[in-house]
């Protein structure tokens, strides 16, 4: 079994310290060790271009918060932020832990209608990584929508994650294509969004979801602040698999 916790919420928006501080007191709402712990997308600042302002250096101040916490609760920590790196910007990803060990995923697929192609820099691969015997591929918002970079070929990946800021007056679009990403992946899907509104006046409505592989809700946060534990079965998952073998007829192909 694999024990995640999805955490929704709302955030302040572009304060990096006030984030970080109500963060830790939601986790204090955590009763039991969990494997993953998963924030929303730009976690501590909303969904913003002010990267002259808001952007970090890796190894800086949200990155070591993000090592401590994954050492404090013996748990992978998932979020993402703006970072700073070779005169460019990105939404990275960060994948910390409990050893200290940090991995990343640049946003590939850049919101083109709020203006976040013209400030940040693209990402060029994916990462797959292993947590007690699952493989997960944790993806950004906007990727949700491009199935051919989610695809999961020769069972790469058991769990897809995408951390998100996607908007109530989208909210039908997300939970459409959650629930078909699951379907066409055989693959549990977690969604992790906020709620709240943020500083250009644009709501969210939550809707984190974990789906298995066979299209069921299995949790549904609505629109709260909640943090939830959701427990993933491996055993289950192979035995859809090998019953409905559809990766089998899968088409092959490569990006480039």
């Amino acid at each position: 079994m694999l024990k995640v916790a999805t955490i929704q919420t709302d955030i302040y928006w572009e304060n990096i310290s006030a984030n970080l501080a109500e963060y830790e007191e939601r986790l204090w709402e955590l009763e039991e060790e969990v494997d993953i712990i998963i924030f929303p997308e730009m976690f501590t600042t909303g969904f913003s271009n002010n990267v002259n302002q808001l952007a970090e250096p890796m190894n800086l101040t949200t990155t070591k918060w993000l090592k401590q916490i994954a050492q404090q609760q013996k748990a992978v920590v998932v979020a993402s932020l703006i970072i700073k790196e070779g005169g460019q910007f990105y939404n990275r990803l960060l994948w910390v832990e409990p050893s200290g060990a940090v991995d990343y995923y640049d946003k590939r697929h850049l919101f083109r209608m709020g203006g976040e192609h013209e400030v940040y820099t693209g990402g060029e691969k994916r990462i797959i990584k292993e947590v007690k015997g699952f493989n997960v591929c944790p993806l950004i918002c906007y990727d949700l929508r491009f199935p051919v970079w989610s695809r999961n070929q020769n069972k790469e990946y058991d769990v897809l994650l995408y951390i998100a800021n996607f908007p109530a007056s989208r909210r039908e679009v997300w939970n459409t294509l959650l629930k078909a990403r699951a379907l066409e992946n055989m693959a549990y899907v977690i969604g992790v969004n906020r709620v709240g509104v943020d500083g250009n006046g644009i709501s969210y409505s939550g809707d984190t979801q974990v789906i298995s592989a066979k299209g069921e809700v299995l949790y549904d946060a609505q629109n709260c602040e909640e943090i939830h534990i959701t427990n993933l079965s491996k055993e289950g998952l192979e035995d859809l698999r090998e019953k409905f073998p559809v990766h089998l007829d899968a088409d092959k192909f490569e990006i480039k």
